[in-house]
């Protein structure tokens, strides 16, 4: 198989499953306990704690461990909004549903929320999010990137005009991180979540960096750990993974920028070169590198996954979070594309571990592979395939 869904989930490092083994067998104590087994394991989640905050430039007492970055989304929504003052939210219509889920209770709840529009790129706008800034407003949250087209926002300046205002300002980075470099000191941003699985750690842990000063309440009650925000003993081997997947990816961000870039531009540039009727979607330069999104006009998104998979590559029309509900784009449908675009939509996500000979076999793949469905297509005489 070639896989190319990484946007998805990723292939767990060797060494950071190396790295966990030992939390489930010889060191497996309780944090909290204060015998030697909870020493270790205390001393290990603090470890980890540390390289967490290091990838993105933070201080580890700002690190919040969570199961991922669902609970760090909904943790930063209700935990700034429920104590706040104001009763207003603003977000973008393209963000993840761990946003967009949460921001529905909170209108049941009685907020307002204003869901900004983004252009044909996906891009929001500066002048969009200063207009819909009002003295209620508590809370501003806007993903750093998207996870179907891959468009990165504009967050630094949004958090300047956050700040004028004495607005909290939240990004979710998950799909961003390890993708390009991330520093809260510099972004200016007050809470920002991540995930472990999307850089190649275990799945079922993530964290919401929470900058110092900033106050919220807990999401989850219990025994008080995690300085009280979030209770439940540690998922210590996943902690673990999790910190060690973040140090690699710190020592080869750079060497990791260079190889998406060179295959996510040859695998660009060949397929919109060799297949007709495509067009490749999200921003053209303000992307995250390894994602690349297109529309191949006539053929089914889904029909092309299911070829695709049965000719050997994994792919995706975009989150894996949606598909099952068969759910239309959102995303898409809030940069103005129409249900034919939509429907059309494919993305490929690449990973450190893909090759320009797997990105060449599946150039190649698809070709053959779309113009079958599109032999077949009820758009055929429409584009005279």
């Amino acid at each position: 198989m070639i896989y190319l869904d990484n946007a998805a989930s990723t292939q767990v490092h060797e060494k950071v499953v190396d790295e966990m083994l030992p939390y489930f067998k010889e060191q497996f104590g309780n944090p909290s306990s204060i015998h030697k087994y909870g020493r270790l394991a205390s001393m290990a989640v603090q470890n980890a704690r540390k390289r967490i905050a290091t990838l993105i430039n933070a201080e580890p007492k700002e690190i919040l461990l969570t199961s991922g970055g669902t609970e760090s989304n909904n943790t930063a929504l209700y935990g700034i909004a429920h104590r706040s003052k104001g009763k207003h939210v603003i977000t973008s219509s393209i963000e993840h549903d761990a946003i967009l889920e949460p921001c529905k209770l909170l209108e049941k709840d009685g907020f307002q929320v204003t869901y900004l529009p983004v252009d044909k790129h996906g891009l929001v706008s500066l002048d969009n999010v200063k207009s819909a800034i009002s003295p209620d407003t508590c809370l501003i949250s806007i993903m750093f990137a998207n996870n179907e087209v891959g468009t990165i926002q504009p967050i630094k300046e949004i958090c300047k005009l956050a700040h004028e205002k004495n607005i909290p300002m939240h990004t979710d980075a998950v799909q961003a991180i390890g993708k390009t470099p991330i520093d809260v000191k510099d972004l200016g941003v007050d809470l920002l979540s991540i995930s472990s699985h999307k850089i190649n750690g275990p799945k079922g842990v993530g964290a919401l960096y929470i900058k110092n000063g900033t106050k919220l309440d807990p999401l989850i009650l219990g025994g008080g750990q995690e300085n009280g925000l979030r209770s439940g003993t540690e998922n210590v081997p996943n902690i673990v993974g999790f910190g060690k997947a973040c140090q690699i990816v710190k020592e080869n961000m750079e060497q990791n920028e260079q190889h998406f870039r060179k295959l996510g531009t040859k695998l660009t540039s060949r397929i919109l070169q060799e297949i007709p009727h495509v067009t490749f979607n999200g921003h053209p330069e303000k992307r995250i590198p390894n994602n690349t999104h297109f529309t191949f006009l006539g053929v089914g998104g889904e029909d092309l996954i299911i070829k695709l998979d049965e000719n050997g590559i994994a792919a995706s029309t975009g989150s894996a979070c949606s598909v099952r509900i068969q759910k239309a784009s959102h995303v898409l449908k809030a940069m103005g594309f129409s249900h034919e675009q939509i429907l059309g939509s494919l993305r490929l996500t690449i990973g450190t571990s893909n090759t320009e000979k797997e990105i060449d076999d599946t150039v190649e793949i698809l070709k053959k592979v779309v113009n079958e469905l599109r032999a077949v297509s009820p758009y055929k005489k429409k584009y005279n395939f």
